[in-house]
């Protein structure tokens, strides 16, 4: 299945996920948590050396749960856009 979004996204011009990338399931549902857990990354990526595995690792894994607060709060009636 990593192989075939590989694929997908090579042919379709994207960047291919990065190996080892958590997908949004492993996330927590409530936008509490996923800014809890936004801090907690910011200060890893802060921490790490730029350019490093771990920088990187940090800014992907930022990027997911920005995603998925931006999904809750268009779901909140009326949505947080």
């Amino acid at each position: 299945m990593k192989t075939e979004r590989r694929e997908a996204a090579s042919a379709a011009g994207r960047p291919a996920p990065a190996a080892g990338r958590r997908s949004s399931a492993d996330l927590p549902g409530d936008r509490d948590a996923l800014l809890a857990l936004h801090a907690q990354e910011r200060r890893r990526r802060a921490s790490a050396e730029l350019g490093s595995p771990e920088f990187k690792a940090a800014v992907e894994r930022l990027a997911d749960i920005e995603i998925q607060i931006a999904r809750i709060e268009r779901a909140m009636d009326p949505p947080r856009v």
